[in-house]
């Protein structure tokens, strides 16, 4: 069961990369997560290919995203909301907690990289839209396996004693 100071720190990650440490006390930590967003998110253009992407304006936030440097965004992201997770729990984080976030940003990444060519049912999604589908598909994924390697290694442990 996560517990609620967990999510509102996961929370706050969510709305801005640094702020989830920040409350967990982490300063420095919390400060170059910040800082990282920031610098990703002008030299990617990232405000700029939300607007056009709310906008429905797909090729124009294609034409504006830099991709060598959105791709880092779903990795500092991701690792964001799960280290402020982890901190959150400190000793008592379950085993493999981290495969839906790890897989949320791999496939985030993905989705990043197919983004400009990537066509679903006829519809281009762009930089914003396809690499947030790829995110929730990647906590799917990750969820699985996480619940495969628990029964597995809870099997395992029931065999050595």
């Amino acid at each position: 069961m996560i517990r609620s100071a967990a999510i509102e720190k996961m929370l706050w990650s969510i709305a801005l990369p640094g702020f989830g440490q920040l409350l967990n006390g982490k300063y420095v930590k919390g400060l170059t997560m910040l800082a990282l967003e920031f610098i990703i998110n002008q030299k990617s253009h990232l405000n700029q290919i939300i607007v056009a992407s709310f906008q429905g304006d797909i090729p124009t936030a294609i034409r504006l995203t830099d991709y060598q440097w959105l791709m880092f965004y779903p990795c500092v992201y991701m690792f964001a909301i799960y280290d402020a997770y982890r901190d959150t729990f400190s000793a008592d984080i379950p085993p493999y907690s981290v495969f839906p976030f790890a897989f949320a940003a791999f496939f985030a990444t993905i989705g990043v990289i197919y983004s400009p060519i990537f066509w679903i049912f006829g519809v281009l999604l762009g930089p914003v839209w396809l690499p947030m589908l790829c995110c929730f598909l990647g906590i799917l994924v990750g969820s699985i396996l996480q619940f495969i390697f628990r029964k597995l290694t809870q099997g395992i442990h029931k065999q050595e004693t």
